[in-house]
């Protein structure tokens, strides 16, 4: 019995260490798990980002190329309205999913800032419908647009840690309104 007394102390040390060996493995793979879970997220959001901000650019390109046809726009390849109806009503429909994921997975202020852009597209949208030739007036509309779009990237750049990115503003020859 006291060879046993003897040893208790390391076979308690044993077990202590086994002990302390199991809970470091296993709070190491719940970090890991939790990292890897929160890796896939981002990758999600970021894909869902994109694809709302490529389903908008697609709207955002038609409607430069309509506002060219009515001297409005310098864009070099302008459609009618009739020529992009279907386009349009194609990107209109792509929208709507974008950006219901969008509003799934994205934090609220990238959901804010996607509204802005999107109410800006709208709004330019509305402006082609009624025909109208005002260059200034759509310069304006395209001010907004862009600072919409701008606002947007910042945002989502902000959500997913990423560096500052380009503004994306070059600029353009203007439109003559002797079109």
């Amino acid at each position: 019995m006291s060879a046993f007394l003897q040893q208790l102390p390391a076979l308690i040390g044993v077990v202590i260490g086994a002990l302390g060996s199991y809970l470091a493995v296993v709070r190491s793979d719940q970090a890991r798990f939790r990292r890897e879970t929160a890796a896939r997220w981002e990758e999600r959001r970021l894909a869902v980002y994109a694809d709302y901000a490529r389903t908008l650019k697609t709207s955002v390109t038609l409607t430069y190329r309509i506002a060219a046809h009515l001297g409005n726009d310098p864009h070099p390849h302008p459609l009618t309205p009739r020529e992009a109806a279907a386009a349009q009503t194609e990107a209109t429909l792509a929208r709507d999913p974008a950006g219901e994921a969008l509003l799934l997975l994205g934090s609220k202020e990238v959901v804010e800032k996607a509204r802005v852009w999107v109410v800006a597209v709208l709004d330019m949208e509305r402006f082609l419908r009624e025909e109208t030739r005002d260059p200034e007036a759509w310069q304006a509309l395209l001010e907004r647009q862009r600072a919409g779009r701008e606002g947007y990237y910042t945002a989502v750049r902000e959500d997913l840690a990423l560096p500052p990115g380009h503004a994306a503003r070059w600029p353009l020859s203007p439109v003559s309104g002797n079109r």
